[in-house]
């Protein structure tokens, strides 16, 4: 269901990036990632800022990047970006479960894909240091994309997957409204209705 972006690494990782393509369900027909997050968002703008604060503290600041006329209720049938530029240092795996937790508040998830989509983000996302930026693209129809500071990660190839992912700050069920309304305020007010 995933895919590393190839790196200049051991054989063993590149058996293992070869293996994770068998996870792609049969007739899958995806195109390539692009491999720099510029190619990725090209004509995309940013259409709205937002800080995440937890406890007091500065997590990271969330943007939004999309054409203009962007939907964000319905944001799921529509190719956008949404960069996170961490303000503090975290494990990357630690990202992942606090990811999976805010998933599984916005809809029922099975076990078993909870415990495989945990995997594929744990295997993509990396330990970040204050300044790092993660941004994941939705690709409607194949999943998402995701880059550190604009060199591409790898891909976890699941609609279903990148709909809840994005819903935890686009979905109107979010944990986070005041964020989601900060995010998309710069739509028109048509476009903003959930």
């Amino acid at each position: 269901m995933f895919r590393l972006a190839p790196q200049p690494t051991t054989t063993a990782a590149v058996v293992f990036a070869l293996a994770s393509l068998a996870w792609l369900p049969a007739g899958a027909q995806t195109a390539a990632p692009e491999p720099t997050l510029s190619a990725a968002l090209q004509d995309k703008t940013s259409v709205g800022k937002a800080r995440l604060r937890y406890w007091g503290f500065d997590v990271y600041d969330a943007s939004l990047w999309a054409l203009p006329g962007f939907d964000a209720g319905r944001f799921e049938n529509q190719r956008f970006g949404l960069e996170l530029a961490y303000l503090r240092d975290f494990k990357g795996a630690d990202i992942a479960e606090r990811s999976i937790g805010e998933m599984k508040d916005l809809a029922t998830i099975e076990p078993a894909q909870a415990t495989r989509w945990t995997q594929a983000m744990s295997n993509l996302f990396p330990d970040v240091k204050r300044g790092d930026r993660i941004t994941g693209v939705h690709v409607p129809g194949s999943g998402a994309r995701f880059y550190l500071n604009g060199r591409l990660l790898g891909e976890v190839a699941d609609d279903a997957f990148s709909r809840l992912f994005f819903g935890i700050w686009l979905s109107p069920k979010t944990s986070q409204p005041r964020m989601r309304e900060t995010l998309i305020q710069g739509l028109t007010g048509a476009a903003r209705t959930p």
